[in-house]
């Protein structure tokens, strides 16, 4: 990092978390008792701050180990402060937990895209900030910064494993991979995706020195033609079926590998990954999913997604091949036909975005669903268009892993998206300026409505006397 930029970063991210600390004593103003999942997180947290390791609120569905990190701070600070009383792990200091979580994503954020755009000498110190700021203000990600959740400390440990591996340091990521599961037990799929990542780098090795071996019948990593399709699967058997090839690979990945027994083990011992109350987590699947993600990745990316050249670009593929595509609306149809899945909660909860857009979009007539077909497939054509960069098996792993994550669940809950939407982001090439101008000002703008309907615009319901506040 040149000495600009290590300024400029250093500027930019101390105006951020000033921003961040403003905003969380508003947050803190209006709602000082604790609120949605929080009601769960909190008494949990405070049980362990008094060192009743034992309890457990079984409506919990996740692992302990935010609450964990949570008194593994804030009691050492609490004693050399000489702080007592209530205000040792009280619902605002537990809050603040997610605000150094946060600043520790804004780093890592940072270092991940030096790291994986490190060849890329085209791109500036300040474009790096930029989108370092960008994809710190996520909208989803932003918001549970001020309230104790689990999303900020899922991301840092997820992200931190994912830069220990691209540096080599498997043994370190596997660690902060089981820090990440301890989070949310999800997050086992992005430490197969931190081995798999290892993997597909040795994979792509070997492609190329087998396409060397053929130039006279070289082909497109990425044309992603049937032929080639074929190509690759028969080479991916060649090279897995190697008692060699299996040897080096399980000597490059034999600490995920350990972790991933493990996970096993427990899912084994526990009946299933979810603790707790289960009746509301039940893994189906929800192929539809995958959809919503695109659609999702689409509204929030739609500076790089949603351009002219890219909307005459699809066009021009469809009609290039209008085989392929019919049969991809065919078997698109009969995926959200069979395997479309309404949560009781999605219909329950009006206090979420999903909430919202399930009544006012799919809601509207049972055709609806149907009818956005097209924009699913735009979206899974334009999503994969922009990491065409990338090796073809860096991509196989990244969809293996995006499925893995989102088809199982039931519950449409936009917060199931962060990791598999920053890890994309991540990876795409850096758009233009204006481009980068143009996401910061939405995302700034969805964060500021959001926060201001949730701190100004309170409702009641009927059958209750508790304040209600609208969320992602």
């Amino acid at each position: 990092m040149e000495r600009s930029e290590a300024y400029g970063f250093s500027a930019v991210m101390s105006g951020a978390f000033l921003l961040s600390c403003l905003l969380f004593a508003a947050v803190n103003r209006g709602q000082r008792g604790p609120y949605m999942d929080e009601a769960f997180h909190v008494p949990q947290a405070q049980a362990y701050c008094q060192g009743r390791f034992l309890q457990w609120d079984p409506m919990i569905t996740t692992l302990p180990g935010l609450y964990l990190v949570s008194v593994g701070i804030v009691k050492p600070v609490a004693w050399l402060c000489g702080w007592t009383g209530s205000v040792v792990c009280s619902t605002g200091m537990l809050r603040f937990i997610n605000l150094l979580f946060s600043a520790g994503n804004f780093y890592l954020l940072y270092l991940l895209l030096s790291k994986i755009h490190q060849k890329n000498k085209a791109v500036s110190g300040f474009q790096r900030i930029l989108s370092t700021l960008t994809l710190a203000m996520f909208p989803t990600l932003y918001f549970f910064t001020f309230l104790y959740y689990t999303d900020p400390g899922s991301v840092f440990f997820t992200l931190f494993a994912y830069l220990m591996c691209l540096y080599g340091n498997h043994k370190t990521s596997v660690l902060l991979g089981f820090c990440g599961f301890m989070f949310r037990q999800t997050n086992i799929v992005w430490t197969v995706f931190c081995a798999g990542n290892t993997v597909a780098e040795k994979l792509n090795e070997a492609w190329k020195t087998e396409l060397q071996k053929k130039k006279d019948e070289k082909i497109s990593f990425r044309k992603g033609s049937f032929s080639d399709l074929m190509r690759i699967l028969r080479f991916l058997i060649k090279y897995l079926t190697s008692p060699k090839n299996l040897f080096t690979l399980t000597a490059l990945t034999w600490p995920y590998i350990i972790l991933v027994v493990g996970f096993c083990v427990f899912v084994f011992i526990n009946g299933g990954i979810v603790v707790g109350d289960r009746s509301s987590h039940e893994a189906c699947l929800h192929f539809p999913q995958m959809f919503y993600f695109l659609s999702f990745t689409v509204f929030f990316s739609f500076p790089h997604l949603v351009t002219p050249s890219k909307i005459k670009k699809f066009y021009l593929s469809l009609r290039k091949h209008p085989v392929q595509y019919s049969l991809i609306t065919a078997i698109s149809l009969f995926l959200i036909w069979k395997f479309t899945y309404v949560h009781k909660y999605l219909l329950a909860d009006n206090r979420h975005y999903t909430f919202y857009v399930w009544r006012k979009v799919f809601q509207r007539h049972e055709l609806v669903k149907y009818v956005l077909a097209p924009v699913y497939i735009f979206s899974c054509w334009s999503f994969a268009d922009t990491l065409k960069s990338k090796p073809i098996f860096w991509i196989l792993m990244y969809f293996v892993c995006l499925l893995a994550v989102t088809v199982p669940q039931k519950l449409l809950e936009f917060r199931y998206f962060i990791l598999p939407f920053l890890i994309y982001r991540l990876n795409i090439p850096f758009p233009s300026l204006y481009r980068q101008l143009l996401e910061l000002a939405f995302y700034i703008a969805v964060n500021a409505i959001t926060l201001y309907v949730f701190l100004n615009k309170t409702f009641q319901w009927a059958n209750s006397d508790e304040i209600q506040r609208f969320m992602w």
